[in-house]
């Protein structure tokens, strides 16, 4: 029964994923980045992880994308390190903060880019271990308590989602592939910071408009509590 409901609910969220990504536009990521906390909530990080990547794959295959690869990774990345959150893991995320951030400010072009254009993904990596700590029980927290966790849980998840992208662009050196100079990825890069800011925004707005009153709904159905159980079986 909990195999049969896995398979289905990594199906649903898969599909929700594919939605989200042809209905999006603006800004410069796609609105599955709005699913992406649930899914590691609900899911937890390996089931969240294969939903999102069967989903970003499905999405993109339907509707091609010349930048395909930057969403194929990073969405389910930041499911995954959300999904450990949200079981109170922090370790492992603060790693994979520490090497990203540390290949992108040793790498000469990361060194002339402007520090605010990463502040949120700073800020981000400050806030993992409270997070973590809030959300180990998400399941038994007052609605207090749940908000907070779910508002941090939901930054740190679209932080990742773009640390993981600026990761594959300067140290992984993919900007050379899509910028002729590195003036012109300068241009691009400092307008995609102010999106980026705009983005974090939108995720802490569906949070507490959306996110939350799910999380509170399921919660009390026991159904989180049943999820992370199965999870140890």
């Amino acid at each position: 029964m909990q195999k049969t409901l896995r398979v289905s609910l990594t199906a649903t969220f898969a599909a929700l994923h594919v939605v989200l990504y042809l209905l999006s536009f603006g800004l410069w990521r796609n609105w599955g980045i709005y699913l992406a906390p649930l899914e590691g909530i609900i899911l937890g990080p390996e089931t969240g992880f294969l939903s999102a990547l069967i989903g970003s794959v499905a999405a993109r295959m339907i509707k091609p994308d010349a930048f395909w690869m930057f969403g194929v990774v990073a969405e389910p990345i930041s499911v995954l390190m959300t999904g450990l959150l949200a079981r109170g893991k922090w370790k492992p995320v603060l790693a994979a903060y520490v090497v990203m951030l540390v290949a992108y400010f040793i790498h000469p072009l990361g060194q002339t880019l402007p520090v605010w254009t990463i502040l949120d993904i700073l800020l981000a990596a400050l806030v993992l271990y409270p997070a973590a700590k809030i959300s180990k029980k998400l399941y038994e927290q007052d609605a207090t308590k749940l908000t907070i966790a779910l508002v941090l849980i939901s930054f740190v998840c679209v932080a990742t989602d773009a640390i993981v992208r600026i990761f594959m662009l300067v140290p992984c050196g993919l900007h050379s592939i899509f910028f002729t100079s590195s003036d012109a990825f300068y241009a691009v890069f400092v307008a995609a910071a102010v999106d980026s800011y705009v983005e974090d925004i939108l995720v802490v707005i569906v949070t507490l408009l959306v996110s939350v009153p799910l999380v509170v709904t399921i919660s009390k159905s026991g159904f989180l509590k049943k999820m992370r159980k199965s999870e140890s079986l």
